[in-house]
């Protein structure tokens, strides 16, 4: 395994698949066994916590190359998930049991050293999320949100940086607990403003500078 990248590690072991979800589609619920390991190839996926309330928060927007589920690997005994993971858009992902990954650790430290790389910048893009969500004013919360996906997700286009997903006004919505019409609205207070442009569910932010001023 010297020298593999996690991809080519994670393919290579026993019990390994190579699986597309739609969007919108369950990748586990919370109380499922925690299994396997998951390596996010393409797409986004959504993590989030459910609570006793009902209440659904976002604690986490996983990008390509993002690696989740991996806390049976961190108890080292049965147990259950705790997040809700959902495909934001359509994925292509890699998984492979958590006793095969175990065994790929045991036998190579190198595997373990980027199995911890892998989830640091997981805790990161949690901490992220956190800091999205404290806003209290669902415009501020938006900007931040969009300026998260900049981030992550941005491509340069002719003018600004375009967020390379397909967003609905549903999804942004329940990704930072809001509503579809009050987030369409905030969209268009946006777009009146020059801010963004909307073009087949992409939105391209023409100056994320600009707009983090704007609302900071």
């Amino acid at each position: 395994m010297a020298g593999g990248t996690l991809t080519t590690i994670i393919r290579g072991l026993s019990g390994s698949s190579l699986d597309l979800v739609e969007r919108g589609k369950t990748i586990f619920l919370p109380g499922d066994p925690a299994e396997r390991v998951y390596l996010l190839r393409c797409g986004a996926v959504r993590l989030s916590r459910v609570y006793e309330s009902g209440e659904e928060i976002t604690v986490a927007l996983l990008r390509e190359n993002s690696l989740f589920g991996v806390l049976s690997l961190l108890t080292g005994q049965h147990s259950d998930r705790f997040y809700h993971a959902v495909a934001f858009t359509r994925v292509e992902m890699i998984s492979a049991p958590a006793a095969s990954v175990r065994h790929a650790i045991a036998a190579d430290a190198r595997v373990g050293l980027m199995m911890l790389q892998g989830l640091s910048c997981r805790v990161l893009q949690t901490e992220t999320m956190i800091e999205t969500l404290t806003h209290r004013d669902m415009s501020s919360r938006l900007v931040s949100f969009l300026l998260v996906l900049c981030r992550d997700f941005g491509v340069p286009a002719e003018q600004g940086i375009t967020i390379d997903l397909r967003l609905s006004h549903q999804a942004i919505a329940e990704a930072i607990g809001s509503t579809r019409v009050t987030i369409t609205r905030l969209l268009g207070d946006l777009r009146s403003e020059g801010m963004l442009r909307i073009d087949r569910k992409k939105i391209t932010i023409f100056d994320p500078v600009a707009l983090s001023r704007r609302f900071s």
